[in-house]
């Protein structure tokens, strides 16, 4: 059952501890459906300039992913640059060019339109508001999004919040959205706008879940080495929704909890090189053997496969 995705391609510089990537693949879009291909099969709606590398675009359709979504526009592709300081916690941003990316308005290819499961990246909410108005009856949409949204588009995001079912947050986004310091409370604010889970990603200290019967916490996968953060938390959400997608049904809590291991997991091999390195040639063996670790772990022992 293929899942949608509509966010942001972008060519990223990055500067970690570990060192230093010039023009390298990146956004929301694509760290998305290099991780949840291995799952499912995926479909991409963004935007490029002509100078979108024709190599990289080969490979992301080598890999089964469906670009007929993805335009060309008259301007240079979306670029930004990063650095993260020794903690390797939220980067610092040098630069930003929008480019082409700052006249996107997302159309769906009529074949697009009946997909059954959508990810709607954190892009701007008027633009998952126009998203959803061409989604023809999805089984589910899930939402991910960011401080600057928060900061300028409260009352859309939170219009979006009772459209969708599934929404990501990351532990300092709930906090600034709902002014909760206590992210459980947060989380039941955001469940009282609509959605019927919220997922809080809290980095190096794991992940949560409301909206079942009662919380569910997991903690992050243990790390030798994490070499760029970026994209983690679009390549945690595509293992999540990766796996509900790939199961061809609605959502119940038991398979939210397993897709919660599965992105955790996804997650921990896109931190493991620059920009997508980690999951240019990701298979489903691979995670598979780092689940079976992960699920068999004290923590886990409530999460069935």
């Amino acid at each position: 059952m293929p899942v949608l995705v509509v966010g942001s391609i972008a060519l990223d510089t990055l500067t970690t501890p570990a060192g230093k990537v010039e023009e390298t693949l990146g956004g929301s879009a694509v760290y998305f459906s290099l991780a949840a291909r291995v799952f499912d099969a995926v479909r991409v709606v963004g935007v490029v300039g002509p100078d979108f590398p024709v190599s990289e675009k080969k490979f992301l359709e080598e890999k089964g992913i469906d670009l007929g979504g993805m335009t060309t526009g008259q301007g240079p592709t979306f670029r930004w640059e990063g650095v993260y300081g020794p903690d390797l916690g939220d980067a610092r941003t040098i630069r930003t060019e929008l480019g082409v990316f700052a006249g996107f308005s997302p159309k769906l290819p009529e074949h697009f339109r009946g997909t059954p499961c959508a990810f709607l990246a954190n892009i701007d909410p008027e633009l998952q508001l126009q998203v959803l108005e061409q989604l023809q009856s999805p089984r589910w949409v899930a939402m991910d999004t960011m401080n600057l949204w928060i900061d300028r588009q409260r009352e859309k995001l939170v219009e979006v919040f009772g459209r969708v079912d599934i929404v990501f947050l990351n532990a300092s986004e709930a906090r600034q959205l709902t002014g909760e310091d206590n992210l459980f409370r947060a989380g039941a604010w955001v469940l009282g706008r609509g959605p019927r889970f919220v997922v809080i990603k809290k980095g190096a200290s794991g992940v949560m879940v409301l909206g079942g019967p009662h919380p569910f916490v997991l903690p992050a996968v243990p790390l030798e080495d994490v070499v760029d953060p970026t994209g983690a938390g679009d390549s945690f959400a595509a293992g999540m929704l990766g796996y509900l997608s790939s199961l061809g049904g609605g959502l119940d809590f038991e398979s939210v909890k397993m897709g919660l291991a599965c992105g955790s997991v996804t997650a921990s091999f896109a931190v493991s090189g620059f920009g997508v390195a980690g999951l240019r040639d990701l298979g489903r063996e691979a995670i598979a053997e780092r689940l079976k670790h992960y699920l068999a772990t004290n923590q886990l022992q409530g999460v069935r496969q």
